[in-house]
């Protein structure tokens, strides 16, 4: 690992393994939680049952998953979703009408589709704001803002956000909530709750799981207040994920910490070629000393996940030409399993974002982002270098 990162959170991959996952809960004494496909639950009489009575209200194998990711957020609750989507759509759903959100101004393009094209219809106000800089988070707080939703690193442009100085800003001004969606870290490198997060988010789709075959949301909380509002929003709204889905992201936690390790490892090697290569412009990867809150990441993360965005040189033309000649990167959407992806951000997963916010922001037509997988380093380079080469042959 790199130095000068925080050390590895402790007993990290005893509870991915571990934590609510205890064979005893089981007649069988399975030590793998089974899948629990009921859909209901047998009552010893009318309103007396074993702690589950309906799948959307509490299933077995949501449980296991639940209390695991929480333990590896070092919370006090997890809640599962059907998709990262769903979990900022549940968490809204604690304001009313009236009500402000502020959003950092660089964040997933669906996040931004939703607060714009959704939120913002059903009556609440919604500001994006550049929360790397902690006084413009300040200037735009007011008596109706009542939830904070951050990204960091950002998608795609990498922004390092310092969680801390957020929660500072944001619990300054008393019942409003800080939101930190934590897809890109994982809670390997990054735990947003211990640096003053009310709630941290992951889309599970992501590193989480890890394997690109499951769609899920996970949130961690610490408050039993919120907790509760929380768990009354997701039996009622129903946005639930099926128990096969909940058993996959359950599995691919146990291999969270192996894979981050590579991930860091690979994008490392990864960006301090692209940094050095004539076809590219520029790296942006808060693991490179060049990055500009590369100091902030070593203070509140212990490592980088696979996420590098550059930019290439020449024009669109370049870019697809690059993306077109990849063979062992993959062009596709998402991000974090084990398999090496890469995107054109402006055409694919931030499209919906209007076209001078895209400009002002930077997302460009020579802007790629990379989800660097597990695969040998050697390939990986070789890969991105005859696909540079190709893209101005």
């Amino acid at each position: 690992m790199e130095r000068g990162f925080l050390p590895p959170f402790p007993h990290f991959a005893t509870r991915a393994i571990h934590a609510g996952q205890d064979p005893e809960q089981w007649r069988s004494g399975a030590v793998v939680p089974p899948i629990s496909l009921s859909t209901t639950f047998k009552q010893r009489a009318p309103g007396e049952h074993a702690g589950y009575e309906y799948s959307r209200s509490g299933n077995p194998t949501r449980d296991c998953l639940e209390k695991a990711a929480a333990a590896l957020d070092g919370a006090k609750y997890g809640l599962a979703y059907s998709s990262g989507l769903a979990a900022l759509l549940n968490i809204c759903h604690l304001l009313k009408t009236g009500d402000t959100v502020i959003c950092m101004d660089d964040v997933y393009g669906g996040t931004n589709r939703y607060f714009r094209k959704i939120a913002s219809e059903l009556g609440l106000k919604v500001v994006f704001v550049d929360c790397t800089k902690p006084k413009c988070l300040e200037a735009a707080m007011t008596p109706q803002t009542k939830l904070v939703w951050i990204e960091t690193p950002t998608n795609p442009m990498l922004k390092v956000i310092d969680i801390h100085a957020c929660a500072d800003v944001v619990h300054k001004h008393g019942d409003v909530l800080l939101a930190v969606d934590n897809s890109f870290m994982s809670p390997y490198f990054q735990r947003p709750l211990s640096l003053g997060a009310d709630i941290c988010m992951s889309s599970a789709t992501k590193y989480m799981n890890g394997h690109s075959d499951v769609v899920m949301g996970l949130v961690s909380v610490n408050r039993d207040d919120l907790y509760e509002r929380l768990k009354f929003l997701q039996n009622s709204l129903g946005a639930v994920p099926s128990a096969f889905d909940c058993y996959l992201c359950n599995r691919g936690l146990k291999t969270l910490h192996i894979r981050m390790k590579q991930h860091f490892h690979n994008a490392m090697a990864v960006a301090r070629f692209l940094e050095s290569h004539s076809c590219v412009e520029k790296v942006i990867f808060p693991g490179l000393p060049s990055h500009p809150q590369h100091e902030l990441t070593k203070r509140q993360c212990t490592g980088c996940p696979g996420m590098i965005t550059f930019y290439i040189k020449g024009n669109l033309k370049h870019a697809t030409a690059f993306l077109k000649s990849l063979k062992v990167f993959a062009l596709a959407e998402s991000l974090g399993g084990y398999e090496s992806l890469a995107e054109h951000p402006a055409i694919m997963t931030h499209a919906s974002v209007p076209q001078e916010d895209r400009e002002a922001l930077g997302i460009t037509d020579t802007l790629i982002r990379l989800s660097v997988g597990l695969e040998d380093e050697e390939d990986l380079l070789a890969d991105l270098d005859q696909a540079l080469k190709a893209a101005f042959a």
